[in-house]
């Protein structure tokens, strides 16, 4: 029995190994916050940021005990970085090279909402004053540009039971309200919604 791994080296081989994606995962994209979007980003208190520098990638967690991030404007998003244990590779990972990626979570959603874009670190008073509790500051601040916005599908955190029997609270903005803000009703929100149980029960593996 052959043990030779052969891999795929190029991305033509790799799509063909896929379908073509379905319309709801091109449109659910967005440039910069939107209604939905917000009220979701707003409900997570728990994002996982990833980063790249010269001496490779980094994946943190970042909570807080509210929103864990401010929205400075709509194409803007803020990160206070609290006290740790200061070996700062994400933050040096951004000094060196500005791209982020993070991925919102709320407990009880299997969904997950994902930011790209680029980011810079400052220690501005000002800025630092924005976060403050209890009188402490943040030692400093991440500010992200976002390039763009989506949603990732729920089936990952479905098949590992993440959240258990834990229900999601009832106002976050469900997928089928998301895609139906961005498509200005061209996809029927309510019918995606209603789908989506037995589609994902079909596709689960």
């Amino acid at each position: 029995m052959s043990t030779k791994t052969d891999f795929i080296e190029d991305i033509a081989t790799l799509e063909s190994h896929y379908g073509t994606p379905p319309e709801a995962a091109i449109k659910k994209v967005a440039r910069r916050m939107t209604p939905a979007y917000r009220d979701w980003i707003m409900a997570s208190r728990l994002c996982m940021l990833t980063t790249v520098g010269p001496d490779g990638t980094d994946g943190s967690p970042r909570g807080d005990d509210g929103p864990v991030v401010l929205e400075l404007d709509p194409g803007t998003l803020a990160m206070p970085d609290w006290h740790g244990n200061n070996r700062i590779d994400s933050l040096r990972n951004i000094v060196n090279d500005g791209r982020v990626s993070l991925m919102f979570m709320v407990p009880g959603s299997a969904n997950v909402i994902r930011v790209n874009g680029t980011a810079k670190v400052t220690a501005d008073e000002a800025m630092r004053q924005r976060f403050e509790k209890k009188g402490r500051l943040p030692i400093t601040v991440i500010v992200i540009s976002i390039d763009e916005i989506y949603g990732q599908c729920a089936r990952a955190l479905m098949r590992a039971g993440t959240w258990g029997e834990q229900s999601a609270p009832e106002d976050l903005p469900s997928v089928g309200r998301i895609l139906s803000e961005l498509t200005e009703g061209g996809i029927d929100g309510e019918a995606y919604d209603q789908a989506w149980p037995g589609r994902a029960a079909a596709t689960m593996w």
